[in-house]
């Protein structure tokens, strides 16, 4: 089992950054392919971005490519997403993931594909 605890969440203006991370216990975070969704108040959860368990390939929401990178240390047990140039209407919660899949090589964008997850941490980009 894996239990992930985001922060770094907070208040930015349009246009600054926030780093997001995820700590993860337990041993098999390396081998499992991890996402970062958010969740805006009366909108669904959606996808963000996906990395590989062995962080070569990664992959992301058009609306934030260019924006946000999603990376990971395996040795730290800590997936990372670093959000540049924010707008207004990436203010949600987000949360990260872990796919119960060992060693997988499909990146999935579904929610129903990651069996854990953390708590959220509140992300708010004031205009």
């Amino acid at each position: 089992q894996v239990q992930l605890v985001e922060s770094g969440g907070g208040l930015v203006q349009a246009g600054g950054s926030l780093r997001l991370s995820c700590a993860a216990s337990g041993r098999t975070f390396s081998r499992c392919n991890m996402g970062w969704f958010r969740q805006a108040p009366g909108k669904e959860r959606e996808f963000v971005a996906a990395i590989k368990w062995s962080g070569v390939d990664t992959y992301y929401l058009d609306s934030v490519k260019g924006r946000f990178t999603i990376s990971r240390d395996n040795a730290k047990n800590t997936v990372y997403l670093q959000m540049n140039s924010l707008r207004p209407e990436d203010t949600a919660a987000y949360y990260c993931a872990a796919d119960s899949s060992w060693y997988s090589n499909r990146l999935s964008m579904s929610s129903s594909s990651y069996s854990y997850w953390g708590q959220g941490t509140q992300v708010t980009v004031s205009s």
